[in-house]
């Protein structure tokens, strides 16, 4: 796996959508896929409220910590409804035209 870069977060996506079939009670992943969409919907609420609250603190490293917990969660969000990184930069693009 690469160590960082958006090849990482690519990377990360795969292995997500790997863990969606494991055993919920061996990986986090599979215990949020397990859970339904109402939990992996409320951690993308709840990480996203982190990383704001985080941002008005002079702490660098919480920011940058919530931040990677919010995209983390994104990614499972995202690989639940079948949607990647991908689809999200190609919708990005078409809202720039």
């Amino acid at each position: 796996m690469n160590d960082t870069g958006i090849g990482y977060l690519q990377e990360l996506e795969q292995v997500i959508e790997q863990r969606k079939g494991a055993p919920a009670d061996q990986s986090y992943t599979a215990s949020l896929y397990a859970a339904g969409s109402s939990r992996i919907a409320q951690k993308v609420g709840e990480e996203a409220v982190e990383l704001a609250l985080a941002s008005v603190q002079p702490d660098r490293q919480r920011i940058l910590s919530e931040a990677a917990d919010l995209v983390y969660h994104l990614l499972v969000l995202l690989r639940h409804h079948d949607f990647t990184l991908a689809d999200v930069s190609a919708e990005l693009s078409r809202r720039r035209r």
